[in-house]
């Protein structure tokens, strides 16, 4: 497969066993010769963040909870947010998120989240999914992942545990080959 997936969802098809990805939507936020990396962005920890940074952080209280990024890593924190000017140099990963993972962008949402920015989305994640050269490229063949286009609203969705669902469904009719049922059903 000659495209790059950075920006991209990959669905995990029916058919995919791993426990790590059953039922999953994965952000892809880097992909190249050097392999892919993604977040897992539908599977929430019973971790809350202001636990998770308090060592770090004088955080509000918060009721927002840390992510499952994926098994690789799982003690590598990473943010996703929505606010341009907290970026640095890393672009977009698709319009309206970009991904953060030094103390600087940490800071600077903590900061946000603080003063109440009502703007700000953000997500944090513990540990992503990691494939080595060639091997995400495997999986798509055989089938494993379905791929489709999120959106900001996908990635921070109010309820994660739909987004699933909500982007398998938003594939398949994507992938429809046949025309839709008729509205009468005497035209059959």
């Amino acid at each position: 497969m000659s495209e790059l997936l950075r920006g991209r969802c990959l669905i995990a098809s029916r058919q995919l066993n791993d426990p790590n990805f059953q039922k999953t939507v994965v952000l892809i936020v880097e992909h190249g010769s050097h392999g892919a990396m993604g977040l897992v962005i539908n599977r929430p920890s019973s971790i809350l963040v202001s636990n998770a940074l308090a060592k770090h952080f004088d955080l509000p209280d918060i009721d927002e909870l840390v992510y499952v990024g994926g098994p690789v890593e799982p003690a590598a924190l990473l943010v996703l947010h929505n606010v341009s000017e907290l970026s640095g140099e890393e672009p977009e990963v698709i319009p309206d998120v970009f991904i953060g993972n030094s103390a600087e962008a940490f800071e600077d949402v903590v900061r946000r989240v603080s003063e109440n920015d009502p703007a700000l989305r953000f997500r944090i994640y513990s540990g992503c999914a990691g494939w080595a050269p060639g091997q995400l490229e495997g999986e798509l063949e055989r089938g494993d992942w379905h791929i489709a286009t999120p959106s900001s609203q996908m990635v921070f969705h109010d309820d994660p545990y739909a987004v699933y669902e909500l982007m398998l469904h938003r594939v398949l009719e994507e992938c429809k080959i046949l025309p839709p049922a008729p509205v009468d059903p005497q035209w059959n």
